[in-house]
């Protein structure tokens, strides 16, 4: 099975930004709302770009 190295690089840069701009929120009453909103989409678009790596059909 061939795994899309751009892709899982892309997918895990993605959740990675975006866990540390929603965890920021915890600390920090700061952050607008609407990034908050860009992090949640950027962790699904993270996740199916990791999900999607791989040949075959994605679980």
């Amino acid at each position: 099975m061939a795994v899309d190295t751009k892709k899982v690089a892309g997918g895990a840069g993605l959740l990675l930004v975006s866990s540390v701009i929603l965890l920021g929120t915890g600390v920090s009453n700061s952050i607008p709302a609407a990034l908050v909103v860009l992090a949640a989409i950027g962790m699904s678009a993270g996740a199916l770009l990791l999900g999607t790596s791989e040949g075959g059909r994605p679980v």
